[in-house]
C-alpha cells in the first residue's frame, strides 16, 4: 500500500480488513480451533471504547499470549467478546525486510497462512460482531467465522506520544508492505 501527501504533513495508517478461515469460507465452522502463533510479546492494552490508552504492556502470562502456537479459542472467554488488539510485532523473524507477523494454521485441513510485514503493528481482530453475513455461494458467516490480521502502525498514534507516528511529511510517502504466505503442514 502507498499513499503521497499532497501538500502538508498527513497522518496515513491504512489496513488490510481481510477475513480468513482456512478451513474454507463455507466450511461452517469458526476460528476458534485455529491456532495461532503472534511474533509479538506486547500489546497496546484498550479503554471501555476500544481506544489504546497508550500503554504497551506484555502479553506473557496473560489470554493475549500468542508467543507459542496456541489455539485462538483456548483464552477468548477471558477477555469479553473476543480479540480486537492490536500486537506490537517485536520479536519475528525477518526475511528480505519483512517481520514475520504471525503464523495461522486450521488443524483440520492442514492450511497454513503465513504473514510478513514492515509495519511495527498487528490488529488481531476474530470476528466478534460478525452475525448473518451472507457471503459467497450464499455462505452465512456468524460471530467468529472469520479472523483479520491487520499490519498497520499502533492504532491512534496521533494522540499517543509514545507510539511510532503515522504521519507522513510533504514530500515523503507512505509505503506498507505485506506478504501473505500459504501452505500446507
Amino acid at each position: 500500500m502507498e499513499a503521497t501527501p499532497e501538500n502538508k504533513p498527513t497522518p496515513v495508517n491504512l489496513a488490510q480488513h481481510t477475513y480468513f478461515n482456512l478451513a474454507g469460507h463455507n466450511s461452517g465452522t469458526t476460528i476458534l480451533n485455529h491456532t495461532a502463533q503472534i511474533f509479538a510479546n506486547h500489546i497496546t492494552p484498550v479503554d471501555e471504547t476500544l481506544i489504546p490508552t497508550g500503554e504497551i504492556k506484555p502479553v506473557a502470562k496473560t489470554p493475549f499470549d500468542f508467543t507459542t502456537e496456541k489455539r485462538i479459542g483456548a483464552s477468548i472467554n477471558e477477555i469479553g467478546l473476543g480479540y480486537d488488539h492490536n500486537y506490537v510485532l517485536d520479536s519475528g523473524e525477518e526475511k528480505l525486510g519483512l517481520k514475520r507477523a504471525v503464523k495461522l494454521k486450521d488443524p483440520v485441513s492442514s492450511r497454513v497462512l503465513n504473514l510478513w510485514t514492515d509495519a511495527p503493528g498487528m490488529q488481531f481482530y476474530t470476528g466478534n460482531y460478525v452475525s448473518g453475513v451472507v457471503g459467497k455461494g450464499g455462505a452465512v458467516y456468524g460471530k467468529h467465522s472469520g479472523v483479520c490480521l491487520e499490519t498497520q502502525g499502533f492504532p491512534d498514534s496521533v494522540n499517543k506520544e509514545n507510539f511510532p507516528s503515522v504521519v507522513v511529511q510533504t514530500g515523503g510517502k507512505y509505503r506498507h508492505r505485506m506478504v501473505y504466505e500459504f501452505s500446507v503442514e
